[in-house]
């Protein structure tokens, strides 16, 4: 049969050029919104500043002990150290330091010998006993020291004067280093002719400065003998001090 009763309908040029042109366009439209939003992160500025509080220490903590010099053995040793730590531990404890503030911070007990062009003699034993004692009262510190000497300590490490908890003096000192630092952000922002946006990082380190009056064992007669009126120990001052860093959008 002949095929002469088929139509076959094809769509016009002109449609076809019709569909490209609203296609491209929809596409460039697309492109053109791609174009006008944010090609890049806002500008970030950091800024740093330090927040400083000074404030009179209300503790101390000071290190003291015995060394017994040479004896026969190390019992005679261990006996010298025993003896007089129970003399040193009474004296503290009369002045009102309590048992759970005095802590043994070393111990040592070592072979003493003499040394020939023939090797090592035996020479008995030597040991040493140190303390760490908190003093919470202040007042007391001379008074511990000239006690402890008293009764028969011969060595001593140091003194230092803290605050026992420092958290409320730290946010003191961290208020008035954020504070300093904004202002400075403020400043450096409006140089720059923006403003400050939201903030997006920051961080924080701290010091304590400590006035700390070391006392060594050439502080002391060796022999125990030292004057019984109370040593001056001043305390001075405690800096507590904030490190900030923050970083600002502008805008």
């Amino acid at each position: 049969m002949s095929d002469s009763n088929t139509t076959t309908l094809h769509p016009p040029v002109w449609a076809l050029i019709t569909a490209v042109i609203i296609g491209g366009a929809f596409f460039l439209a697309g492109k053109q919104m791609e174009v006008k939003g944010p090609l890049t992160n806002p500008p970030v500025i950091s800024v740093s500043a330090e927040g400083k509080i000074s404030t009179p220490p209300d503790i101390a903590y000071m290190s003291f002990g015995v060394t017994t010099g040479r004896q026969p053995n190390a019992k005679a040793a261990t006996d010298v150290i025993k003896k007089n730590m129970t003399n040193i531990l009474v004296a503290v404890k009369e002045l009102g330091i309590e048992e759970k503030d005095i802590a043994t911070e070393s111990f040592y007990l070592s072979p003493e010998y003499d040394y020939t062009t023939g090797g090592q003699i035996p020479r008995g034993f030597q040991a040493t006993q140190t303390l760490r004692v908190k003093v919470r009262d202040l007042d007391k510190v001379g008074d511990v020291l000239t006690v402890a000497t008293t009764a028969g300590a011969n060595q001593a490490g140091g003194i230092t004067f803290t605050v026992d908890n420092p958290d409320a003096m730290k946010a003191q000192a961290r208020e008035i280093a954020i504070e300093k630092a904004k202002a400075k952000a403020t400043v450096l922002a409006k140089n720059l002719g923006m403003s400050l946006g939201r903030m997006t990082a920051f961080s924080e380190d701290g010091a304590y400065a400590y006035p700390t009056p070391m006392m060594t064992k050439a502080n002391y007669d060796m022999g125990g003998a030292v004057a019984q009126e109370s040593m001056p120990i001043p305390a001075g001052e405690q800096e507590i001090v904030s490190n900030v860093t923050i970083s600002y959008e502008l805008r």
